[in-house]
């Protein structure tokens, strides 16, 4: 089932889920759907960052975005404990 499918499948059940409501085996169906397509933003939305990267402009070292926020957030919990 491509992702578009998988969307139109999870607006279907939530338009039967308000208007009559949901089987037990259709809310199982609608929860592992909408897991489903959590993960794969999820996945899309790693692989965009992970192409990311921080240009230095005096040294020119590229940093991967996740690796400068990493960086970024340890010298912040350095400052905190010498303070």
């Amino acid at each position: 089932m491509t992702m578009e499918e998988k969307i139109a499948r999870i607006n279907a059940l939530a338009r039967k889920a308000k208007a009559e409501g949901l089987t037990d085996e259709e809310r199982e169906e609608q929860a592992q759907l909408r897991r489903d397509y959590i993960d794969s933003v999820k996945a899309n939305l790693k692989s965009q960052l992970d192409s990311l990267y921080v240009l230095d402009e005096k040294s020119g070292k590229k940093t991967n975005i996740i690796d400068f926020e990493r960086e970024r957030a340890a010298r912040a919990g350095e400052k905190k404990e010498k303070q």
